[in-house]
């Protein structure tokens, strides 16, 4: 796994937690190409090897942004063609995101708009600071959301929820997020980060192939028919019957002890 990039700060915690942070605070985090390729190249390469982890854990550097959209600056005077460009990256770098098989969770330090709230809507799910605010501004600017905007918000706040967001282009509040289902948690600034690693690591203690299976069978089984997301679950189900863990997580409850889970 590639750690040294321009717009991303990585720091492994405790072994079995990535922290990724967006890191470009002095344009408020906002994704230029660079960090739209280095994103891309991260999340594409988990899809190949997990490193040893166990979960991911999304932030960025600072306390007054996550990750502001698009950079502006850099998309003044691009023309078409090179905007085209740009923009089809972006596209690969969200599905890889939404591809990723480790569980992907937001610490949403600040402002999300435009592509930053597109991004908190790609994850698994998310925590946000009491000052953290949302946008989908797109249509202010002669173009609507095109890195999954349209399709992972409803998902999340509604068909009509959505609608009126990106249709007005207006912010909403962290306390807003959560009341909508677009976040799980709303913290203090100085306890998003600390709650959001504790989660992870919380998750990265339980059975990681479990966890894995899981998270594909929730994510494509709202894609199914009932009945072929139950034929589904099943199918990731059985995967687990002839596994290790499954075998140590029946042992150690018997045994009354902390599992330890290998992945195998």
């Amino acid at each position: 796994m590639n750690t040294k990039y321009e717009t991303l700060a990585l720091e492994r915690v405790d072994n079995d937690v990535l922290l990724i942070r967006l890191n470009r605070p002095q344009a408020a985090n906002a994704m230029n190409t660079r960090m739209g390729e280095e994103l891309m190249d991260l999340f594409e390469g988990f899809q190949l090897d997990a490193h040893g982890l166990r979960a991911l854990v999304m932030t960025g550097t600072g306390e007054k942004a996550f990750c502001a959209g698009g950079d502006l600056k850099e998309r003044n005077g691009m023309t078409d063609e090179q905007w085209l460009r740009q923009h089809a990256m972006f596209e690969r770098m969200l599905r890889a995101i939404v591809a990723c098989p480790l569980p992907l969770i937001g610490a949403i330090n600040g402002a999300a708009y435009g592509g930053g709230c597109e991004l908190t809507a790609a994850l698994d799910f998310a925590y946000a600071s009491e000052n953290a605010r949302f946008a989908l501004t797109e249509v202010t600017l002669g173009i609507m959301p095109g890195a999954g905007g349209t399709q992972n918000l409803p998902r999340a706040v509604g068909e009509r929820r959505a609608k009126e967001v990106i249709l007005t282009g207006l912010p909403f509040t962290a306390q807003e997020a959560y009341d909508w289902g677009l976040i799980n948690r709303v913290l203090p600034q100085n306890e998003l980060l600390d709650a959001t690693l504790a989660t992870a690591r919380r998750i990265a203690g339980n059975a990681p192939i479990s966890v894995r299976q899981a998270k594909q069978s929730i994510h494509r089984g709202l894609q199914m028919s009932l009945a072929d997301g139950l034929a589904f679950e099943i199918e990731c189900y059985n995967r687990m019957v002839s596994t290790e863990d499954r075998h140590e997580g029946v042992r150690a409850f018997n045994e009354k002890r902390k599992p330890e889970f290998r992945g195998i």
